[in-house]
């Protein structure tokens, strides 16, 4: 058994298989980019999602942040506040020492001042 095969029948063989395996080729490629597609579009969608979760999270901690900056003005604001009344209300130790010192030393005086006014009463008798 002998096949025999001019050359135009091995030539349109030879075309018949390569366009075979170019359709072939053709729709692998064509399947392969669709599911890239596919990938690429659930990939953007997951994107998308994340990021707005994000925004979400970022606005709500920019609220807190903004909420927790104004609690720290009011508190700083008060505490110069009560830092503005303290020397009018507040009388350092050694300022009353020095004041009940004085007290003290007038009452001394006055003390001997009266004896002084008793002995000399007592002498006159």
């Amino acid at each position: 058994m002998t096949v025999q095969l001019e050359m135009r029948e091995i030539i349109v063989l030879l075309l018949a298989f390569l366009g075979f395996a170019f359709a072939a080729g053709r729709l692998l490629l064509t399947q392969i980019d669709r599911r890239l597609d596919g990938r690429f579009a659930a990939m953007e969608e997951a994107r998308r999602s994340g990021q707005s979760h994000w925004d979400s999270q970022f606005a709500t901690l920019s609220e807190q942040n903004q909420r927790e900056a104004a609690g720290w003005q009011r508190l700083e604001r008060d505490f110069l506040g009560w830092k503005a009344e303290l020397p009018i209300q507040y009388v350092r130790r050694e300022d009353y020492v020095r004041n009940q010192t004085v007290i003290e030393a007038k009452l001394d005086q006055l003390r001997l001042s009266i004896e002084n006014q008793y002995l000399k009463g007592l002498k006159n008798d």
